[in-house]
């Protein structure tokens, strides 16, 4: 069942969401529309996902993921290729629409509430681990890919061959190898928390503040890193080098905050791997002109860059237990995916207002801040 997810999932972000930045210009050409224009259809996307987490939340606690996943992913099948036939903006946000949802009920979010409810607690955070490692390379094997069969067949014809691929690889993954229905909730020594009463949790509102700031700062560099480095002296060739290391670091940051995991909270080694790159980051406008100075700033801030996705679970684990898991996390990934959504604008309105340089301290600033908050956050009571 892990084997699969990570299959899935490294499948579904590399359709779903990275094969979008490699056919961005060809497909604005002919359907003659800004690439603003067409950012937006993507930004749709994310923002449907972020709006369909709490129901599809619900839906896997009370019945489990198999169907939800497998149905997630012929939808999503579906949509690529519809995506392949737009002739206009309308049919093309359409289409994102459908996207978004299938988002919702194939990524991280559901894969992780199947393991929560399936597996043993010991194997839980590893499991998570395992899946994350294999994801973290979807947008190295999708981005390049996607742009050779754009290069070679065109977008649509890409397009078409990257729906076959999500249809045959991820629903009969999905169809045979998720659990029916959810098992009959474990016994723990925590007190089982229900969404409602999760709300009233302060600490909820702590954790959940720090990873929508921390998500919207990363959405922010995430964009307009490429520009800010090519505007400090890098060649256009080299920034994009020097920005895929985040992608690449990711997958050993989350390797290291797994095993940190073994003597410190989750949420102590998380703020500090946020303080880190709060501080790496805002160093860039001084040392980032230089070679050495800016593979330093971004190799620091990288090894945080997918720390959220293993580190949001075990710490809702942590705090309230499995019982209900599903829900809660869908309760905070929609602030939080929303944040992403509309991090890239928030940039883009700071980068045009004060310029580059105040809004890569913006970043950083967002990241010292989630580290603050996580790190004020409460430890759990067993009595809440």
């Amino acid at each position: 069942m892990v084997a699969a997810l990570a299959i899935t999932s490294t499948v579904g972000y590399g359709v779903l969401t990275y094969a979008f930045s490699a056919l961005l210009g060809p497909m604005s050409a002919e359907l003659r529309i800004s690439t603003t224009t067409a950012v937006g259809a993507s930004t749709t996307a994310v923002l449907v996902s972020g709006l369909m987490s709490i129901p599809v939340g619900r839906w896997l606690d009370a019945r489990g993921g198999r169907g939800l996943m497998a149905s997630g992913s012929l939808l999503g099948a579906i949509a690529v290729l519809g995506w392949s036939q737009v002739q206009n903006t309308l049919q093309l946000y359409g289409v994102f629409v459908a996207v978004g949802v299938a988002s919702a009920m194939v990524l991280y979010p559901p894969a992780f509430a199947v393991v929560v409810a399936v597996a043993d607690p010991a194997a839980r955070t590893k499991a998570i681990l395992s899946i994350t490692i294999v994801g973290g390379f979807a947008s190295s094997i999708f981005i390049p890919l996607t742009g050779h069969l754009a290069a070679d067949y065109g977008w649509r014809a890409a397009l078409v061959d990257l729906a076959a691929a999500l249809a045959v690889t991820t629903i009969p993954l999905h169809a045979f190898l998720i659990p029916r229905t959810t098992p009959a909730p474990r016994t723990t020594t925590k007190t089982p928390k229900t969404p409602a009463r999760v709300l009233k949790d302060p600490g909820f509102w702590l954790l959940a503040g720090a990873f929508v700031v921390h998500s919207a700062a990363l959405a922010m560099i995430s964009v307009h890193l490429v520009l800010y480095l090519i505007g400090l002296g890098h060649p256009p060739a080299r920034a994009a080098t020097l920005a895929g290391l985040l992608g690449l670091l990711s997958v050993t940051g989350r390797l290291v905050t797994s095993l940190s995991a073994r003597w410190l909270p989750m949420a102590t080694i998380t703020a500090t791997v946020l303080g880190i790159q709060g501080l790496s980051i805002s160093l860039l406008p001084v040392v980032g002109k230089h070679l050495s100075g800016a593979i330093v700033c971004l190799v620091l801030f990288g090894l945080g860059f997918g720390v959220s996705s293993i580190a949001t679970p075990a710490i809702l684990l942590d705090r309230y237990g499995a019982d209900g898991y599903a829900t809660i996390s869908g309760i905070l990934t929609t602030p939080v995916t929303i944040a992403k959504a509309v991090g890239p604008l928030g940039g883009a309105v700071v980068a045009n207002a004060l310029g580059y340089r105040d809004m890569v301290l913006t970043v950083a600033a967002g990241c010292l801040v989630a580290a603050t908050a996580l790190a004020l956050t409460p430890r759990p009571s067993t009595t809440m």
